[in-house]
């Protein structure tokens, strides 16, 4: 595959992992604050970051290594991930019918780097569906490339998880009003509805 043939995948898994990173929940509000406050940003956004790195490589990897010791698994693979990714767009059109604000309170007790990169990697590590997000869903998606383009699609997924957690924590300031509006949320959500529905129908017929 030459160059123009693997940025179709990246661009894929750039668009996938935003969807499934663009959500309301404390990890991007914890973000958000620190960003707001300037307090340990590069910190908090760099282990943002490098965990769905590390979980993204991981399910590309083993669900690609699973595949390959038994290939009659492709089809419960694919069928579970599309299964995910429709029930995953349904949630999100609910939320866009129903939208909600990110929020961080700036009046609220300075923390040290210490508690802050405790609090960022448990609210990464120790939260179940960054694990559904991260190593079954895209990793499902990734395999269903090529096999050299699965690879290229996680690029393009941590260049989202890179690009989305840089804008909030270091644009904060500038983002909250944004934020704040549940219209935002609505389009943000409805957008991420479209994505979602197209991707799980696609792969439960294959495509």
């Amino acid at each position: 595959m030459d160059s123009t043939e693997l940025l179709a995948p990246a661009a894929l898994g750039f668009g996938t992992g935003l969807a499934l990173i663009v959500a309301i929940g404390s990890q991007n509000a914890f973000v958000l604050r620190q960003g707001i406050r300037g307090e340990h940003v590069a910190a908090v956004v760099l282990i943002c970051s490098v965990s769905d790195a590390i979980l993204i490589a991981a399910g590309i990897a083993g669900v690609g290594a699973l595949l390959q010791a038994n290939p009659m698994v492709v089809d419960v693979v694919r069928f579970a991930g599309a299964a995910f990714l429709l029930a995953y767009g349904v949630m999100a059109a609910r939320r866009a019918l129903h939208p909600g604000a990110l929020t961080a309170a700036a009046r609220q007790p300075a923390v040290g780097l210490g508690a802050a990169l405790g609090t960022v990697l448990a609210l990464t590590w120790l939260n179940p569906h960054v694990y559904l997000d991260t190593v079954l869903l895209l990793g499902s998606v990734a395999n269903q490339q090529a096999h050299d383009a699965r690879w290229w699609f996680g690029a393009g997924a941590i260049a989202a998880s890179v690009a989305w957690f840089s804008a909030l924590g270091f644009g904060a300031r500038a983002l909250r009003p944004f934020f704040a509006k549940p219209a935002s949320w609505r389009i943000l959500d409805g957008l991420v509805a479209a994505v979602m529905l197209t991707l799980g129908i696609r792969l439960a017929v294959g495509g």
